[in-house]
């Protein structure tokens, strides 16, 4: 098999992709249709009504994130990942039965927006986890590199076989097939082989949790760092969602179909990058920072293009930096995160990550209506483009990094870490106390 599908090798794993598969595809058409229905049914093309209904959807994760970290460290991630899933589907399943019968108000969406908000904040830490316990520590990077070419593969079925649903039946349907998907997931889940999971060690119940988890993300300048990177592009830069949208209507003139084809084109690159980043042994900050400056070049290039071909054509690069930059993050955050530690802390990293939405996705919503439809991605792409460059300032005058070009060599940038001569001394003191402590051991 292939390097890049390796973990496909694991039976629960591969038991696991194939489902989220049919969920992931369900959860973009659930996302086309939600954007649809707000903006041309129940508004009158109202871009704030769209960032309103995202940042109810992403807030929780801001509010709940440190809880759900926690719980995630504490219980079973597999039973855990039954009940959020489950619960996701009822509320599709709500929203699609609204739609049919007719009584469906921009309130209700508000409210199963917020919901299902809450839910997939309980669901993601343990979602990030439980991969690492599907298949072995060596096979981490590739297995969170092939979670994100199903959530992208799903991005490139889903918008464009939604368009077409909207066109043909309407939006109700659309949420009705969402939530039957989220049964994949939950047949997955309940037919693994749990004597060939491996368990991650669980945090037992003590007080201040949560903050031992904030101390130790503090501790670690390297995540923080990376905290940054992906809170600001999360916030500004990645809602094509309700951008694509505002682009497809207002700038162009497009009906649904043509929106759901400009959700499946990004894929293209977005696919394209999980499955480079799936084949790369070990992820990089040096990868990480070009990600970040690559995504807000062709991100701000997007918002310039004078034709709807020529723009969904731009897509695809966009979506290729911007699932570089989330998997390069993702899993350099869980390889290098102590496993007793993770739930915490990828809890934050996903509350920082989605959790910005309900900070930009309004923000963004009012600038298409103030500025117009281009403005919503430009603001996001010259955010990151800063972000990028900000970040490698911030290196480059930090004493303990070193950062070179190679013109000659490959990698060509280099990043090294230099410690300065307090640190070397603190590690030399260590050593020696270390020592003499088992040297007093021996004696005694």
């Amino acid at each position: 098999m292939s390097p890049t599908f390796a973990s496909l090798k694991v039976f629960n794993y591969r038991l696991w992709a194939m489902g989220a598969l049919v969920s992931n595809t369900g959860t973009w058409m659930q996302r086309v249709a939600q954007d649809w229905l707000v903006l041309t049914q129940l508004t009158n093309n109202s871009g704030i009504a769209i960032g309103i209904t995202t940042g109810l959807q992403f807030g929780p994760m801001l509010v709940l994130g440190p809880v759900a970290g926690l719980l995630a460290d504490r219980l079973s991630r597999r039973k855990l990942l039954i009940a959020t899933q489950a619960l996701s589907g009822l509320w599709g399943l709500i929203l699609g039965a609204l739609v049919i019968t007719g009584t469906a108000q921009l309130w209700h969406v508000y409210l199963l927006a917020l919901l299902l908000g809450c839910t997939s904040a309980i669901d993601a830490p343990a979602r990030q986890i439980f991969v690492a316990e599907m298949v072995p520590a060596e096979k981490l990077p590739n297995a969170v590199g092939l979670n994100s070419a199903s959530f992208h593969m799903g991005r490139l079925i889903g918008p464009a076989v939604a368009g077409l649903l909207i066109y043909q039946v309407g939006t109700g349907p659309v949420f009705i097939i969402n939530g039957v998907t989220f049964l994949a997931t939950v047949l997955s889940l309940t037919q693994m082989r749990v004597r060939e999971l491996n368990p991650l060690p669980r945090a037992a119940r003590a007080k201040g949790q949560i903050r031992d988890g904030l101390r130790y993300v503090k501790g670690r300048p390297d995540i923080v760092l990376i905290l940054v990177l992906i809170g600001l592009v999360g916030t500004f830069g990645l809602n094509f969602q309700m951008t694509t949208a505002l682009m497809a209507r207002l700038e162009f003139d497009k009906g649904a179909s043509e929106y759901g084809l400009l959700g499946s084109i990004m894929a293209i690159g977005s696919l394209a990058g999980a499955l480079l980043a799936a084949r790369r042994e070990k992820p990089t900050l040096r990868l990480l920072l070009a990600a970040t400056a690559a995504f807000g070049v062709f991100a701000t290039l997007a918002a310039t293009m004078p034709t709807y071909e020529l723009f969904a054509v731009s897509l695809i690069p966009v979506g290729l930096s911007s699932l570089t930059l989330m998997t390069a993050a993702n899993a350099t955050v869980q390889m290098t995160t102590d496993p007793a530690m993770r739930g915490r802390v990828m809890s934050l990293y996903m509350a920082i990550f989605l959790g910005g939405t309900p900070i930009g996705a309004p923000i963004i919503g009012w600038v298409g209506e103030e500025f117009g439809a281009r403005w919503t991605i430009a603001v996001g792409g010259l955010v990151s483009l800063a972000a990028a460059l900000g970040a490698i300032a911030y290196l480059l005058r930090d004493r303990r990094v070193e950062l070179s070009f190679r013109r000659n060599e490959r990698p060509h940038v280099l990043v090294q870490i230099v410690r300065s001569d307090a640190e070397e001394r603190e590690k030399v003191r260590r050593q020696l106390a270390a020592r003499e402590a088992e040297e007093t051991a021996s004696a005694a």
